[in-house]
């Protein structure tokens, strides 16, 4: 009876002892970023509505959170919740009624649902790191960006390099903007991209096309390649994981590229330096700033909710991406140019028109202005 009670008590420790070593984190998306830093840890969750990959938003986003992981010690986790809407709702109800301190997610499509489910839990924090809905709830950090502001110095850019002697212009005055949807965010990119263009070269004319999708590459390159094959010689890309095309269209046809939200050139050196070599720049959100100085203050209890913030130049929440393939393919008049254009920018010597609220039928007439 002692062996068979001993043999128990051994077979217990041996279960207890397995188990202990395989618990773990697991994220309900495909892929997780989970850190187990004991049960004191401050718990963030990142909520994507879509998948990671795009090596612009939502990757932006993701960098924000490891970056949480890294330095505040926090225990994060992301869960893609993929391109059906359906799937939204269930997946911040059922992370809502969790233990996660704050709760992060981004875009104008997720606000009204962020809002309802903020309002359901009082007492979680919420992070909307990219909406332009004034509506906010009273638990709710929400930004915005000019990206009216960083557009106009990539219309700029663009149309500089259009008109200079450099290797993959052509005598053309013509750029080009490959948007995901003709939608008020992405045309507060092209309004701005459109009069930093004309500010620089009055005459510039703009190819525009939507791709009604935010995750065909397919369908972006191939938008693209009709715009580089029409005379455009830089196409700037507004369009999330369908932008990926415009990158692979810039290398077949040789041609430059301008990214966004994150620095799409710096992402594609280790895979394709001949792509990344054809990204002038990117006009990028910080979005990862954002998000890591955000949990920061709800973590020492600064953070103030309730209202929309907007951050451009001058609180440098949005910019160009001065890397190397900007410094190197980019003469130095022309990075002049930029830098005066970006000081105008930011002391409010220069005001860009902002599509967010503007008349569709104004937002046609500035596309009117510029169309080849």
């Amino acid at each position: 009876m002692k062996k068979t009670i001993s043999l128990l008590v051994l077979m217990v420790m041996i279960l207890v002892t397995a188990c202990s070593k395989n618990t773990t984190n697991e994220s309900a998306g495909s892929d997780a970023n989970a850190a187990n830093n004991g049960k004191d840890a401050y718990k963030v969750v990142l909520l994507i509505p879509g998948t990671l990959g795009d090596k612009s938003f939502f990757d932006a986003a993701n960098t924000g959170l490891k970056k949480v992981q890294d330095e505040l010690g926090a225990e994060t986790k992301v869960i893609e919740m993929g391109a059906d809407q359906t799937k939204w709702e269930p997946t911040f109800n059922d992370v809502a009624s969790q233990d996660w301190d704050v709760i992060i997610s981004g875009g104008s499509q997720i606000t009204e649902l962020m809002n309802m489910t903020a309002e359901r839990y009082p007492d979680k924090k919420f992070i909307n790191y990219d909406t332009d809905i004034n509506e906010v709830a009273s638990n709710v950090y929400a930004v915005s960006y000019a990206t009216n502001e960083v557009s106009f110095l990539a219309g700029a850019m663009a149309a500089l390099t259009s008109t200079s002697d450099l290797p993959n212009a052509n005598p053309d005055k013509k750029i080009g903007f490959v948007g995901g949807m003709d939608i008020p965010g992405i045309n507060a990119f092209l309004i701005g991209y459109i009069e930093g263009a004309k500010y620089v070269v009055p005459d510039i004319k703009v190819a525009i096309s939507y791709a009604g999708d935010f995750a065909n590459p397919g369908k972006g390159k191939e938008l693209s390649l009709l715009q580089y094959k029409s005379g455009v010689d830089v196409i700037f890309n507004v369009a999330g994981g369908t932008g990926l095309g415009v990158f692979d269209a810039a290398k077949d046809q040789k041609k430059y590229a301008v990214g966004v939200d994150s620095d799409q050139s710096a992402m594609m050196q280790g895979t394709d330096p001949e792509k990344a070599n054809l990204i002038l720049s990117s006009a990028i959100k910080k979005i990862d700033e954002v998000i890591f100085n955000a949990v920061k203050e709800a973590k020492d209890g600064k953070l103030t909710t309730g209202s929309l913030e907007v951050v451009g130049l001058q609180k440098n929440g949005v910019g160009l991406a001065e890397n190397s393939v900007y410094d190197s393919v980019l003469p130095e008049k022309i990075r002049s140019q930029i830098e005066d254009l970006k000081k105008k920018l930011a002391s409010g010597e220069i005001k860009v028109s902002n599509a967010m609220g503007m008349d569709t039928a104004k937002i046609e007439e500035i596309r009117r202005s510029v169309k080849p």
